[in-house]
């Protein structure tokens, strides 16, 4: 999807569609965190802490049973 920025005030601006934001479970009350390397954008939501806790216990299980295959791999 290419976009251009639009003009607001002494600002510049980008419209999200209606889809894109639906698909991430974003709307106007959604907190986003924004940050760059210097060559990219990147516009987050900011998620809960019980979110980040349960993705760190997943990754772990799955990076605990699949150890062995990512060593391999890593070879």
């Amino acid at each position: 999807m290419q976009k251009r920025l639009t003009k607001i005030g002494n600002s510049l601006g980008i419209v999200l569609d209606r889809p894109l934001l639906e698909r991430l479970g974003v709307d106007a009350e959604t907190d986003l965190e924004i940050s760059t390397d210097g060559s990219v954008i990147l516009i987050a939501p900011v998620r809960g802490k019980k979110r980040d806790a349960k993705l760190k216990k997943v990754t772990d299980r799955v990076f605990e049973t699949y150890a062995g295959a990512f060593k391999k791999l890593a070879e």
